[in-house]
């Protein structure tokens, strides 16, 4: 069984303070992920790295920021810092990359079809934010018959009007941990994957 690590939208817009969508706890976050990126280059297993993006005539936005209504100005525009990837993820020079545009990191982007080709079977969800992207990453590769593995402490948020970070997180791991994906911590993870 081939197993891959999907890096999901590790950007500047979580994790540089003043952000619109900054995440407290996303240093921590980082260095989780960046744990898990060193255990699978080591074994040589695959790690994309996903970036969401959008173009800056919005003419990709479809339906993602209309729930509210109409959207007159959008975040993650191509060429922002914002959409960069953070400083501190330990990106290789030449990274497996997939960029998306909607929450899910398998709409439209050959996601599926590169991780076939990889021969994988298994993917280990991380980074932001828990309860869109890496949730729907999650909830698609499932649909798609991978097995998933949700890394609930390797995930960021910046939580609800009522709920804080972790109250997301958890909530997160309780719902799709129901029948969408193994969930467990990094330590925990790392232990697995080392005896694997």
């Amino acid at each position: 069984m081939t197993t891959a690590l999907l890096v999901v939208d590790v950007q500047q817009i979580y994790t540089v303070k003043g952000n619109e969508l900054y995440c407290k706890n996303a240093g921590q976050t980082v260095k989780r992920i960046n744990q898990l990126i060193e255990r699978f280059t080591a074994k040589k297993a695959p790690v994309i790295f996903i970036r969401h993006v959008h173009k800056l005539d919005g003419s990709d936005l479809g339906r993602m920021f209309d729930f509210a209504g109409p959207a007159s100005d959008f975040s993650f525009k191509e060429k922002s810092a914002a959409v960069a990837y953070d400083e501190k993820l330990a990106v290789p020079a030449k990274p497996i990359e997939i960029v998306k545009s909607r929450y899910s990191s398998f709409a439209g982007t050959g996601l599926h079809e590169k991780l076939k080709k990889l021969g994988v079977t298994r993917v280990v969800v991380t980074g932001f934010m828990t309860n869109f992207c890496c949730d729907t990453t999650a909830r698609d590769a499932h649909d798609l018959d991978y097995y998933v593995d949700f890394v609930l402490d390797a995930t960021g948020t910046p939580g609800t009007a009522k709920m804080d970070q972790d109250q997301v997180r958890d909530a997160v791991g309780d719902f799709i941990g129901g029948g969408f994906a193994r969930v467990m911590s990094t330590r925990e993870f790392l232990k697995q994957f080392a005896a694997g």
